[in-house]
């Protein structure tokens, strides 16, 4: 019997509800757990969810719609956020955010079309001092140059392209 998506993303939805409890107090770490897997959490995703919480559907939108680290349509492997504070823009944000959108071919709010790279701005990294300050999904850069963003990207290249040898020895 082959599993549908749809029924495999319910029973992972119902593992997850299972781990953190039962209630809104395991909306969050559910949420975060879906998009861990799908990179998004999409609309038929949050419907499940409310399903098995018992909340109304409009309450797990309006979570991921709020808080800037959840999405609700596809995103890159590496989500890139710059922080684009004062601090950071007296340091020379601006040249770095230049250096990844030549170097991505993306402009801040877009993904690269390979899925890849997302390119976004932060509002605060908490790192006003060592600024420019960078998040790669959920690790740090601090003191980023436009010279730095090449190593950067080319470690994540060398990431994924581990991730995809992995994939292939399993298939």
């Amino acid at each position: 019997m082959l599993i549908t998506e749809r029924e495999k993303l319910s029973e992972e939805v119902g593992q997850l509800i299972e781990k953190h409890g039962p209630g809104r107090a395991a909306l969050m770490p559910t949420l975060q757990g879906i998009q861990k897997k799908y990179s998004f959490i999409s609309e038929y995703a949050m419907q499940l969810v409310a399903d098995k919480l018992g909340i109304h559907p409009v309450e797990v939108y309006g979570v991921v719609s709020f808080f800037s680290f959840l999405y609700d349509k596809p995103h890159g492997r590496f989500i890139i956020r710059l922080c684009q504070t004062i601090s950071c823009d007296l340091a020379g944000k601006d040249r770095v955010a230049r250096q990844l959108e030549s170097d991505l071919g993306i402009k801040f709010g877009e993904t690269t079309p390979d899925g890849k790279f997302s390119l976004e701005w932060a509002n605060c990294i908490g790192m006003c001092d060592q600024g420019p300050a960078m998040l790669v999904n959920d690790q740090v850069f601090l003191k980023v140059t436009p010279e730095k963003v090449h190593d950067i990207l080319e470690g994540c290249r060398k990431v994924f392209g581990a991730h995809a040898l992995q994939s292939e020895e399993v298939a």
